[in-house]
């Protein structure tokens, strides 16, 4: 596979799916506690992610997927996954949005 520094890189889809599975152990772990304290199913799916957790939806409770907020005029023009499981998702889906930055210098308003 070519990369962008002009080298091989044997990267396989074991090696991505394990590296995957890695990372959400530790966002997981990180958000939930260890062990979590709420039942959690995991699992990393290779395709395009709006198609997948719509899949993934026919046999869920609920669906929470995140999303970056960068406007309605951006989403338009990119797509997003987000709005994609709103509105096709066989369960009821949860969009969880990163916290707003706040102002903290004095005599802002």
């Amino acid at each position: 596979t070519p990369s962008a520094y002009g080298y091989y890189v044997d990267y396989s889809d074991a090696d991505a799916a394990a590296e995957a599975q890695k990372t959400l152990e530790q966002v997981i772990s990180k958000s939930l506690g260890t062990p979590p304290s709420v039942p959690v199913v995991t699992s990393v799916v290779k395709g395009q992610p709006a198609e997948v957790l719509v899949e993934a939806s026919r046999s869920a409770e609920l669906l929470v997927v995140g999303s970056r907020g960068r406007g309605a005029f951006t989403a338009m023009l990119l797509g997003s996954v987000s709005q994609h499981c709103v509105q096709h998702a066989a369960c009821t889906v949860v969009v969880v949005r990163p916290p707003q930055k706040t102002d903290t210098r004095q005599g802002t308003e």
